[in-house]
């Protein structure tokens, strides 16, 4: 019981790389200031690979259909703009809470399954949402998406602009909540049990946990994090489109988070940053073919970073750490 003890009060002590990590966001709002809309890009894109590494990562939870989350947050925060609530942060949580029911609703028909039949299922669900919100134009614009979105400034004070200021700022608090909430979720008790089940669900069950509820648990905030991640793409861009329900959705998000690496909390953040940056940067030098040389990069990125990024830096870390010390000896 010590000795658990210890090793939970260690893992959530803050390292000088993390904090040196969360000191790079407000210093990018000064030294790229004229990047800052695709700064705040990826600090919502940040968001949603987080709340992804909670069910795929950390409770192995397969999904190709969480951008149904994702997008039901940003329709309920458009809605809201469109009609009359135009308050941004009681928009953040009601977008959330509407992931989260509907995560609720569908939690023990994901949970119960392997990992075909979630995979399978999750794209299902993800799909039945997009031909719903297609057909349902009248609600929420069809292929046009929703227009005329009106968001309040925050506080009644800080409004948004054109070159992304307050919404990066805006973005960049929330995924540090977020990412503060999933920290001491995977750091407590709970994220061993989630631990538990991923690696062997019979001898977890065997113990005492239950499985279908614990994964429950965690797939409704992670739904509530990518609807929250969804509104406030909705609330900083005040316009909606349809893909944002869309598989290509789930599958760039998944292509982030497998880049940074599962089960690193870090992981979805660092991929996200580097997947849209690569982005942004191959549009501009080839608008044609950049779908070609970043698809060249990732599977590079797979063939040779094994783990993800974060995992490489962890171990190259922990290689210069073990050389230093040799060397004082």
């Amino acid at each position: 019981m010590i000795s658990g003890l210890h090793y939970l009060r260690q893992r959530r002590r803050w390292h000088w790389a993390e904090i040196l990590f969360w000191l790079l966001v407000p210093a990018a709002w000064f030294i790229f200031p004229g990047y800052l809309v695709l700064g705040t890009q990826v600090l919502i894109a940040a968001l949603f690979a987080l709340s992804l590494d909670l069910v795929m990562g950390y409770a192995g939870i397969v999904t190709l259909g969480h951008a149904a989350f994702f997008g039901i947050g940003a329709y309920t925060a458009g809605k809201l703009g469109q009609q009359g609530w135009t308050e941004p942060l009681t928009g953040l949580l009601i977008a959330g809470a509407a992931a989260a029911f509907v995560a609720a609703i569908t939690a023990r028909l994901v949970c119960r399954g392997n990992d075909l039949s979630r995979l399978m299922i999750t794209l299902g669900l993800g799909m039945l949402f997009y031909e719903v919100a297609n057909k349902a134009a009248s609600i929420t614009g069809g292929l046009d998406g929703l227009l005329d979105i009106v968001i309040s400034p925050i506080f009644g004070v800080f409004e948004f602009d054109m070159w992304g200021r307050t919404a990066y700022v805006y973005c960049a608090v929330c995924l540090f909540l977020g990412f503060l909430l999933a920290r001491h979720l995977v750091r407590q008790p709970f994220g061993l049990a989630l631990h538990a089940v991923r690696q062997n669900p019979v001898r977890s069950d065997a113990i005492g946990i239950d499985n279908t509820r614990a994964l429950a648990r965690i797939y409704v905030l992670s739904a509530a994090m990518a609807g929250v991640a969804g509104a406030l793409l909705a609330q900083t861009s005040q316009f909606v489109a349809i893909d944002v329900l869309s598989f290509q959705r789930s599958a760039d998000v998944a292509t982030m988070l497998i880049i940074g690496g599962l089960g690193q909390l870090y992981g979805g953040l660092v991929g996200a940053t580097g997947f849209l940056v690569a982005q942004d940067a191959l549009v501009s030098v080839n608008p044609v073919y950049w779908q070609f040389w970043l698809g060249l990069v990732l599977v590079l990125v797979v063939l040779f970073v094994r783990g993800g990024v974060v995992a490489m830096a962890r171990r190259l870390a922990q290689r210069i750490g073990r050389y230093m010390r040799k060397g004082r000896a």
